[in-house]
C-alpha cells in the first residue's frame, strides 16, 4: 500500500525490452574470469576489459583479476591464468604469449571466432576481404589481426562502400558482430551492387543477440516518449540500441551506465519510458534504475518480450574439472 507521500507522484509506465542484458558470449567470458579465480585463486590477469561494462570490471577486480592492457605488464614467472577478453585478439597476441610461456584462457566469443575463421578462408581462397566495422574498436582490431597486414580493408558507411576502390575482384565481406542490422544491410548492399561477385558469410556474422536487442527496441521505440539504453560509452552494441531507439520513433534515447547517471532533466515530460540493456550490461544495474525510477514516480512496468534466448556457450575443459 503506498503512504501519503508514495500517492503524489507522478506516474511512470516503464516498457522493458526483452531480450536484453548479457548474451551467451559476454556470460561464459565473466563466468570464466570468476571459476579461473575459484580454481586457481587470485590473481588471473585479464587482457584489456574481459567485456565492456564497468560494474562487471570492478567485481571482478574486487574479487582478485587483474586486468592489463599488454601481455608484459604481467609478471614474467606468473604460472596465474591469463584471459583474453571476449571481443577476441588478433593473431600475434597467443604468439606472444606463447613465447611468454604463459597460461592462457580465450574468452573470445565463439560468434567472434567464426568472424575469424570466414576471414581466414577468404584469404584462403584468394580473396580480399572487406571488412564492415567500427576503426579502433578491440574486435574489429582482433579480426583485422587475423589475417595479413594489408589482407583487410575497414569500411564503416554507405559512403565509404560507394567509395572503395579495389583493385580486384575477388572479394568477400564480413561484420563486426555488433553493428546495426539496418546501417550493415545498407552498406552490404551497395557492396553487392557494385561488385555483384563478392562472397559473403554462410551465416550472418551480426550475431543473434544484437539483433535479438535491436529488434525488441524496435517494438517499444514509437511507443515510448524517451528511452534508456543501460550500457558503456565504449559498447559498441549498446550505441547502436540509442540509435535504434531514435530510427524506430523514440522522441530522444541516452545511454546510461548506472542509476547514478540518472539526468532527471531528461525525464521531464515523460510518461511512458522505454527501458534496455547492452549485452555487456548486468541485469542489477537494469533493476538499480527502476528502483531509483521508483523513488520518484509511481511506476508500473510492461515487459515487452520479442523472443525467448536458450544460446549458452561451453566453458574450456580446464575449467570444468574438479
Amino acid at each position: 500500500m503506498a503512504s501519503a507521500g508514495m500517492a503524489n507522484l507522478p506516474d511512470l509506465k516503464i516498457l522493458l525490452a526483452a531480450p536484453r542484458g548479457f548474451c551467451a558470449g559476454v556470460d561464459r567470458a565473466v563466468q570464466m574470469v570468476e571459476r579461473a579465480l575459484e580454481k586457481f585463486g587470485a590473481p588471473v590477469y585479464v587482457r584489456h576489459e574481459i567485456v565492456h561494462n564497468r560494474r562487471v570490471v570492478d567485481s571482478l577486480a574486487a574479487k582478485g583479476a587483474i586486468f592489463v592492457k599488454q601481455l608484459n605488464e604481467i609478471p614474467a614467472s606468473t604460472q596465474q591464468p591469463v584471459i583474453f577478453s571476449a571481443h577476441g585478439v588478433a593473431k600475434s597476441v597467443p604468439a606472444d604469449a606463447a613465447n611468454l610461456n604463459l597460461f592462457v584462457l580465450d574468452a573470445t566469443c565463439p560468434l567472434v571466432s567464426k568472424v575469424h575463421r570466414e576471414a581466414e578462408r577468404h584469404h584462403a581462397n584468394g580473396r580480399h576481404v572487406i571488412l564492415v566495422g567500427h576503426a579502433g574498436h578491440p574486435e574489429v582490431i582482433g579480426t583485422m589481426g587475423q589475417l595479413p597486414s594489408g589482407a583487410v580493408t575497414l569500411i564503416e558507411t554507405v559512403q565509404d562502400a560507394e567509395a572503395l576502390n579495389i583493385q580486384t575482384d575477388r572479394l568477400a565481406f564480413a561484420t563486426q558482430t555488433t553493428l546495426s542490422v539496418d546501417d550493415t544491410a545498407a552498406v552490404v548492399a551497395v557492396l553487392q551492387r557494385r561488385f555483384p561477385d563478392i562472397e559473403g558469410p554462410y551465416k550472418e556474422d551480426i550475431c543473434y543477440a544484437t539483433t535479438n536487442r535491436q529488434g525488441a527496441v524496435k517494438m517499444i521505440a514509437a511507443r515510448s516518449d524517451a528511452m534508456i539504453v543501460l550500457g558503456a560509452p565504449n559498447s559498441s552494441n549498446s550505441n547502436r540500441l540509442v540509435e535504434v531507439a531514435v530510427a524506430y520513433g523514440s522522441p530522444r534515447a541516452s545511454l546510461v551506465q548506472n542509476a547514478a547517471d540518472l539526468d532527471w532533466e531528461f525525464m521531464n515530460g515523460v510518461l511512458t519510458l522505454g527501458l534496455t540493456a547492452g549485452a555487456s550490461a548486468p541485469e542489477e544495474l537494469v533493476q538499480e534504475v527502476i528502483t531509483a525510477l521508483s523513488e520518484r514516480y509511481t511506476v508500473t512496468v510492461e515487459e515487452i518480450r520479442l523472443t525467448d534466448e536458450d544460446v549458452t556457450f561451453k566453458l574450456p575443459r580446464v575449467l570444468n574439472a574438479a
